[in-house]
């Protein structure tokens, strides 16, 4: 079994949870409330801009050239082509502040970069491209025809061809890292990646809840 099935498998849980927060069944349906939403994409905007960062520093790390050209060409869809998504719905993104949820997990991800295992970082990013691909797939059975959908703009970016190019070429990338490393890399590889995960549960959780700073 690859890295990347045996983490898909073992993090089912977490993937089921996702499908089942409130957040997004709204996006679903459409019922999602706009302040929520708009809550959500500030938060989002905010996050891709520290993780296009990560991705950088994962293509100053690669050592195959495709693997590097890969990571830079995916932070600069981050930073670029998100962040034009995002001018449709952020009115005001200077003034948003970095969550607890987001500070805490861009963090994480940025921390992996420093810790001297390329596979190990290349495993904590993974989820972001693979779980919103999975989420996106859910949201596209679920809604249906995105003519009229109110989200319909977003789920289609994350349901995409183009976006799932990028999520096979991702695990690819982290199944090749796994296949050469040892059984401790391959150990912090997994926590990486279930961690991340469970960022991308709280991450959502926190968009439904408005999360803020308690003081």
């Amino acid at each position: 079994m690859t890295f990347t099935a045996d983490a898909w498998t073992h993090t089912a849980d977490v993937r089921s949870a996702i499908d089942e927060l409130p957040f997004v069944q709204g996006l679903a349906d459409g019922t999602l409330e706009r302040e929520r939403f708009a809550y959500y994409m500030a938060q989002d905007a905010l996050y891709l801009a520290d993780y296009g960062r990560v991705l950088a520093a994962l293509a100053s790390q690669a050592t195959d050239p495709d693997e590097m050209l890969f990571w830079a060409e995916s932070a600069r869809t981050t930073v670029v082509v998100e962040r034009e998504l995002h001018g449709t719905h952020v009115a005001d993104l200077a003034a948003a502040r970095r969550s607890p949820t987001c500070l805490a997990y861009t963090s994480y991800l940025a921390s992996l970069t420093t810790q001297g295992s390329y596979a190990v970082a290349a495993a904590g990013v993974l989820p972001c491209f693979w779980i919103y691909q999975d989420v996106g797939d859910h949201l596209l059975r679920q809604a249906g025809a995105l003519d009229g959908h109110a989200y319909g703009d977003w789920i289609g970016m994350y349901s995409d061809a183009e976006f799932a190019a990028s999520v096979s070429r991702a695990k690819a990338i982290v199944d090749r890292c796994a296949a050469g490393a040892d059984g401790d890399v391959v150990a912090r590889m997994h926590e990486a990646y279930a961690t991340a995960a469970r960022y991308e549960w709280m991450f959502w959780d926190a968009a439904w809840r408005q999360e803020t700073w308690p003081v």
